[in-house]
């Protein structure tokens, strides 16, 4: 029992000598943690202000582009067909598909022997007709002239009988000599009737003869145009389309041959929306000739073709909607019917709209503004266009304000913040615009040059450009290296 409670005493001066050294342990730190300190009590939690890129409003005259896909087409074509039967003697030098043909040009001739004979049989009847006809004029002369004669005649016996009548009057003559006279006048009247009916038949004549060399002065040009159709010229300068037509081919009347594009007369033909539409329109609903510019993607250049709107398709069509355009190109070199392009439209300006990045407005309708102690305000704007990257806004109730650029869900109403303002220095931005311009060696510009000009896809225009920047002494980085990706170094 002795060592029994011997063991627990001991364990228990144990246990009580670990607690004081805890509660020593516990002391020094509590000392220490307060020296750390400096014996000042606890600081409340501080609010916790979020960084945030802020920029300015400032309204200015803003001229909102439109951005709409179309194709080109030609506004001057020309299908070209057979003007007759026959078999092709003889193609223009030159002419083939998608060759230049000045107006006047010969592009086909066909086998003109039956149009020949023709025309030279047409040409004989005609002259026979001009033969008849300047006979049955001579014939009328000589029948005017007989009447003429016929009524001399008449004259004379009237004068005979009336000689008679008086000596018989005067007791002179006889009745004997009287009935003579009378009957010769008779004879002559009825002579002069005789060359009357002969006249109006040989009037007759001339009119049938002129009829006749009418209709065969029509059958003649007939057969002339017959003939000046076995040749097919050129209407206008232009570029040939679809023509296939080989030499001995034996073409029919109104065979289709191919067509005459005028590339000079083009047009873009594209569809927007109904919205996009009422916005190109004025207070009378008539189309503005806004300005277009026309863009085609090629190679390593942008080809770019300018225009003004012309006109307005008359119906949507059948599962269509919005409307349909047509804008004339004015200028338009290096582009062909069918392109596909990219068209950028100027639309009225907005006198005064302000320019934000798109990343500033909410879904909402509202943008973030600052407001008392660097706070931020939600603030209600009218959303006027979407400009690629940008939203245009109008400026009632946010001019002049401070717009926070990118919006994050740890911001909003209420929230404190650190503006940070960008650096508007001039001097800087001007020298960023600028591109970077690289010195070639002799070694690279040379096999560069030899690349554009061995590329057959790269159009006429932009090989010249680039040539042209090749030529100079300093070649903007860019250029180099779209060629080099293509060269593969």
């Amino acid at each position: 029992m002795r060592f029994f409670r011997r063991s627990l005493t001991g364990l228990m001066l144990l246990a009580i000598t670990l607690g004081l050294l805890a509660m020593a342990g516990q002391t020094i730190r509590t000392a220490f943690e307060a020296k750390l300190a400096g014996n000042r009590p606890a600081q409340p939690a501080r609010e916790r202000v979020f960084s945030a890129n802020v920029v300015r409003a400032e309204a200015t005259a803003f001229t909102p582009t439109l951005t709409a896909f179309g194709e080109i087409r030609a506004r001057r074509t020309l299908e070209l067909r057979a003007p007759s039967t026959g078999t092709v003697i003889e193609i223009g030098a030159g002419v083939e598909d998608g060759a230049t043909v000045t107006a006047g040009q010969l592009l086909l001739r066909l086998d003109p022997a039956d149009a020949t004979t023709a025309r030279d049989l047409a040409q004989s009847d005609m002259t026979r007709a001009t033969a008849e006809l300047a006979d049955a004029k001579a014939a009328l002369l000589l029948a005017h002239d007989d009447v003429a004669a016929a009524q001399t005649q008449a004259d004379l016996r009237k004068q005979a009988l009336d000689r008679q009548n008086d000596l018989q009057t005067r007791k002179v003559g006889s009745a004997s000599a009287v009935e003579t006279a009378a009957l010769a006048a008779s004879a002559a009247d009825q002579a002069v009737l005789s060359r009357r009916s002969a006249l109006a038949t040989a009037e007759a004549r001339v009119t049938q003869a002129e009829t006749a060399l009418s209709r065969q002065a029509i059958t003649l040009a007939e057969a002339e145009r017959a003939l000046r159709d076995t040749a097919l010229f050129a209407e206008f300068d232009g570029v040939l389309s679809e023509f296939t037509t080989v030499q001995g081919r034996i073409l029919g009347s109104n065979e289709r041959l191919g067509d005459l594009i005028d590339p000079n007369a083009l047009e873009v033909a594209f569809r927007i929306s109904t919205a996009q539409y009422a916005r190109l329109i004025d207070a009378e609903g008539a189309l503005i000739p806004a300005d277009v510019t026309a863009a085609l993607e090629v190679s390593d250049a942008e080809l770019i073709a300018t225009g003004q709107l012309s006109r307005v398709g008359a119906a949507v069509g059948a599962g269509q909607t919005g409307r349909l355009l047509y804008a004339t190109l004015t200028a338009a070199p290096g582009f062909r019917p069918g392109d596909f392009v990219t068209i950028r439209i100027a639309e009225p300006a907005l006198p005064a709209a302000i320019a934000l990045p798109a990343t500033a407005y909410n879904a909402d309708g509202t943008v973030l503004v600052l407001g008392q102690d660097d706070r931020l305000e939600s603030l209600p704007v009218q959303l006027l266009r979407r400009q690629g990257d940008n939203v245009i806004l109008a400026s009632t109730g946010l001019e002049g304000r401070d717009v926070v650029r990118e919006l994050s869900p740890l911001l909003g109403a209420g929230i404190k913040v650190n503006p940070i303002r960008p650096n508007t220095a001039a001097p800087a931005d001007d020298a960023a615009a600028q591109p970077e311009m690289i010195t070639l060696t002799d070694e690279r510009r040379a096999a560069l040059i030899a690349f554009v000009k061995g590329n057959d896809r790269m159009p006429a225009d932009a090989k010249t450009r680039i040539l042209a920047q090749l030529a100079e002494e300093t070649v903007p980085a860019s250029v180099i290296k779209r060629l080099e990706s293509r060269m593969g170094g």
